[in-house]
């Protein structure tokens, strides 16, 4: 069974990928694709900015930057 981290992450990694993807999405677009709260979403979106996986630059829509990233 996994550890909550581990679904975290797996969580986030689906979240990123999902968003590269598809270039642009909203907060709401996120939390019907995922099924997961409005709060969990933009905590894991606040984790990948942080990372500059992903920016904002209209509120609640997300595109991914151009920062290089190796996902395993």
């Amino acid at each position: 069974m996994k550890t909550s981290t581990d679904r975290m992450m797996t969580r986030i990694k689906s979240i990123y990928l999902y968003i590269k993807e598809r270039g642009s999405v909203s907060t709401n677009e996120l939390v019907e694709e995922f099924g997961i709260t409005q709060r969990t979403v933009q905590r894991d979106l606040n984790i990948l900015k942080y990372n500059e996986l992903v920016e904002s630059p209209v509120r609640g829509k997300w595109k991914s930057t151009n920062r290089k990233s190796h996902v395993s």
